[in-house]
């Protein structure tokens, strides 16, 4: 098994020592690649300052090429993309198999905005001051950007970093998780193949304790960093004067209105949230965490979840039937397994689930927790779900406010008043009405408010975290 090659300003390299990756489900060694050595990240970083000029001035034709073929070539590569994705990170390969696409999409969706990401004219003759002037308002590239990528979603989320920044011209340093590279190794492959000039990008594989040296570099002004609350927080206090967006997760909850009473209402809530409660391992910074439902329907709506969940698949992701794969690690599924047990010892029932196997926990279903329990107060990340009875509506939307986290929340209502109210209320980035909080469209503005972040994902929105705006004023113009 050769190791795969790094890209440093677009050109594969080798580095030293050996990272081995191993299949999460049966700890077999599914690809190797190195570690970047300290001469490989100063030679990256330094070939992205030099090439920003250069970077920032391509044309919105050369900048949309090179993102259509990425989604090409992925879309071409897809079923060994899906593969790829659910050996190195363990997710079933349905659910590999809807990254790749998404992957594709975000790349397409670049693609378009790189040729229309074009500005805003202002009239200024609306003082008499300024009769005959006008202003162009565009934005430009803040600098090089690094970004700092999950476990999680190995393919799409580096997209997430890199399709927005070759859109707006700005250069990027990748550095994927540790445990799972060889997708953002692939992606590199991919952009290689294309005319970006050299520097436009590297995929640097190093330690999480050797990041930090890239976020206090300040070469590269701009840091967006996807993962966790704690390593979030280090990176805001470590670069205060950088532009940083972080998404740093959450505890999504979903909400059974009162008037989503009838039987074939509660049995679809109950499907989608036994399937997007578990979809990813649980893995999911916006999988379904905890479920408020009104009292006079609880009775009606909790068999019915435990039932669609008992029905999930859990085995061999590579197996086409498995709906919930392993963890990432053994050691990740043992720290469910004792949030999980915490919970028990505090009153809480075990409704479905909660006996582990290696690095596999399964769908679990826990009722009567309390509310500070870590299972319900923290992200557990894993394929655990909390039920709860309230009384209302405004019970719910409280409880679902009385976190540290405001990702996105699940609204399950035929009510536009419910919805918009939900909406004007419920401290979160997201309310899907309708539908769990586990839905996201590539496109869409995507983060989160208190622990859960700062800046958003999706194309338009990390294009202009990129950028700052630079105004033209042009004067004497007959307007």
């Amino acid at each position: 098994m050769e190791p795969r090659a790094f890209y440093v300003a677009g050109r594969p390299a080798h580095g030293e020592g050996e990272l081995t990756v191993h299949h999460p489900y049966d700890c077999r060694a599914v690809g190797r690649t190195t570690m970047a050595t300290p001469d490989q990240v100063e030679a990256a970083v330094a070939a992205a300052a030099r090439v920003a000029a250069e970077a920032a001035a391509l044309p919105a034709h050369a900048r949309a090429a090179a993102l259509d073929h990425v989604a090409r070539r992925l879309a071409e590569r897809a079923d060994e993309v899906a593969r790829l994705i659910s050996e190195e990170n363990g997710k079933p390969l349905k659910w590999a198999r809807a990254e790749a696409g998404r992957a594709t999409s975000t790349f397409r969706w670049a693609a378009e905005e790189a040729r229309r990401f074009s500005g805003e004219l202002q009239r200024l003759d609306t003082d008499p001051a300024a009769t005959g002037r006008i202003a162009l308002v565009r934005r430009v590239p803040r600098g090089p950007v690094l970004g700092i990528t999950p476990f999680n979603f190995p393919l799409n989320l580096v997209a997430h970093k890199v399709a927005p920044a070759i859109a707006v011209g700005a250069p990027i340093v990748v550095k994927p998780a540790p445990a799972t590279p060889l997708s953002a190794l692939l992606l590199g492959d991919l952009l290689a193949e294309t005319d970006l000039p050299a520097g436009m990008f590297s995929v640097l594989p190093l330690p999480n304790d050797r990041a930090a040296d890239l976020v206090a570099d300040p070469r590269l002004p701009v840091v967006s960093f996807t993962g966790s609350g704690p390593v979030g927080a280090a990176i805001r206090r470590a670069a205060p004067e950088k532009h940083v967006t972080l998404e740093l997760g959450g505890n999504a909850a979903a909400v059974i209105c009162s008037d989503w009473a009838a039987d074939e209402d509660l049995t679809f809530a109950a499907q989608r949230i036994a399937t997007f409660s578990n979809y990813q391992a649980g893995q999911s910074c916006i999988a379904v965490q905890r479920v408020y439902v009104h009292e006079w329907i609880y009775d009606g709506f909790l068999p019915r979840l435990v039932a669609a969940v008992e029905e999930l698949r859990t085995g061999d992701p590579a197996d086409e039937r498995t709906d919930v794969g392993p963890m990432i690690s053994e050691d990740a599924a043992r720290r469910v397994e004792a949030w999980v047990d915490e919970a028990v010892v505090a009153g809480a029932t075990i409704e479905v689930g909660g006996r582990r196997e290696g690095a596999t926990y399964p769908p679990t279903v826990l009722s009567g927790v309390p509310a500070d329990a870590k299972v319900s107060a923290e992200e557990v990340f894993g394929p655990v779900l909390v039920v709860a009875r309230v009384q209302d509506d405004d019970a719910a939307f409280a409880a679902v406010n009385d976190s540290a986290y405001g990702l996105q929340a699940g609204v399950f209502t035929h009510d536009v008043r419910t919805a918009f109210r939900a909406a004007r209320v419920l401290e979160v980035g997201g309310v899907i009405v309708g539908d769990v909080p586990s839905y996201r469209a590539d496109q869409m503005p995507y983060g989160g408010t208190k622990g859960s972040g700062v800046g958003r994902e999706g194309l338009r929105s990390a294009m202009e975290d990129y950028t700052e705006p630079r105004v033209l004023v042009l004067t004497g113009v007959p307007l």
